[in-house]
């Protein structure tokens, strides 16, 4: 596998297409970072990590609105990807959907939320959009 984020944001999508309320996917510490901001965000209702010895893996219960099968996350778009790396200054940062969505960035203090990242006055790697 090339690109291990890119691998996660597609199962996320593809779990919350087909209406999944559980996905399990392999565990990185980038994942489990993006997975940390992603509920701390309210795009996730819970995360599991699974530890097995060898890798582990992240068990993440999906959130969806009260009374429909409708998602909370709208798109998962990755941003930056091996074969062309998207860095971002701290005054620079993008603001997803005029600031309604969150762009998750790895910085030198960690992953973070973009807000989290301009409060902090950080800059890094643009890692995907969220809304």
């Amino acid at each position: 596998m090339t690109d291990p984020i890119a691998d996660y944001l597609t199962r996320l999508r593809n779990a919350l297409k087909a209406s999944h309320r559980v996905v399990e996917v392999p565990a990185s510490n980038t994942k489990r970072e993006i997975t940390r901001v992603l509920y701390e965000k309210g795009y996730i209702s819970q995360y599991k990590f699974v530890d097995d010895g060898v890798q582990g893996t992240i068990k993440i219960a999906l959130k969806y609105l009260p009374g429909t099968n409708e998602p909370v996350i709208r798109q998962l778009r990755r941003v930056s990807r091996p074969g062309l790396r998207k860095y971002s200054g701290a005054d620079e940062l993008p603001r997803v959907i005029n600031g309604l969505g969150i762009a998750i960035i790895s910085t030198s203090r960690g992953v973070m939320a973009d807000k989290e990242a301009r409060q902090m006055n950080v800059g890094g790697e643009v890692l995907c959009y969220v809304y």
